[in-house]
């Protein structure tokens, strides 16, 4: 696609915070004596047009998503700037600009972008991917993992990027499954509504190593019925646990109980049942 100036980044930002079309801010919330300008033409400023024909919806989201990030990496820069430079006043506009910048939802629009395809293999010993994955469950267990009470949000988002990195680096290391495996248990048990991720991750651990140690079946069946409520693919995920990976006896448990409860009823609307002590716990 033809590249676009630096202006275009004002309105890939526009762009990507969703359909909603209402200001971003309420006049109240201006800073006080700042000059404003529109956020789709702003003075002084010619911004092309963006080009639309035969653009894929993979390449206006790419677009989107590249100017938005140029554009709040830009106002950072240019309050950083400001506040070195000494110029009080400007670097309050770009603080209050940061401030409304950062009360928009920025969607993804796209899911599948964020996970890399299934047909990797797990097959090298690599010292630095085992080096990153251990750094990775580091940084879990710095976030909190499994203990609420000390969860830390910006924590978990480094081990999240962390076995990310171990996978795009090493994609032929025999730690990518495990990777992806505490990639889907950040994003179920961490970053609420993503539970899409969370599953996409779960099935290319075991699409990857259908051998994996991990209860990634269980676990991407779990968040298919409980959270997602696709009775079909759960029930299907169930099976595959009693099939391959019934080394867990809970589990297993779990497993019988939800294809009985699931499958008494073909509308998919059979109420969980809690399980008994010795069943696992979603």
């Amino acid at each position: 696609m033809r590249r676009t100036s630096a202006a275009l980044i004002i309105v890939g930002l526009f762009l990507g915070s969703g359909c909603n079309t209402d200001p971003i801010w309420e006049p109240s919330q201006r800073h006080s004596g700042a000059p404003v300008t529109s956020m789709g033409q702003p003075d002084g400023v010619d911004v092309p047009d963006i080009i639309m024909t035969d653009a894929s919806e993979v390449d206006l989201v790419e677009q989107v998503l590249s100017h938005r990030a140029a554009y709040f990496q830009s106002l950072r820069a240019l309050r950083a700037y400001y506040s070195e430079a000494g110029h009080h006043e400007k670097c309050t506009w770009a603080d209050a600009e940061l401030a409304d910048v950062r009360r928009i939802k920025p969607y993804r629009y796209i899911l599948s972008g964020e996970v890399p395809v299934d047909s990797l293999s797990p097959a090298d010993s690599i010292a630095d991917a085992d080096t990153l994955y251990e750094r990775g469950l580091a940084l879990m267990k710095e976030g909190g993992h499994e203990v609420p009470a000390m969860y830390r949000k910006g924590k978990m988002r480094d081990a999240l990027a962390t076995f990310r990195q171990l996978i795009a680096d090493y994609p032929s290391s025999d730690k990518i499954d495990d990777a992806a495996f505490q990639c889907g248990e950040i994003h179920k048990e961490y970053f609420k509504g993503e539970e899409e991720l969370a599953v996409r991750w779960y099935e290319r651990a075991f699409a990857w190593d259908p051998e994996t140690p991990h209860p990634a079946r269980f676990q991407a069946a779990v968040v298919y019925d409980l959270r997602l409520h696709d009775r079909d693919r759960a029930l299907e995920l169930y099976h595959a646990v009693l099939d391959l990976e019934n080394s867990d006896t809970s589990n297993v448990n779990f497993a019988v109980r939800r294809i009985d409860q699931l499958s008494a009823d073909p509308s998919g609307a059979q109420a969980f049942v809690p399980p008994s002590r010795e069943d696992a716990t979603p």
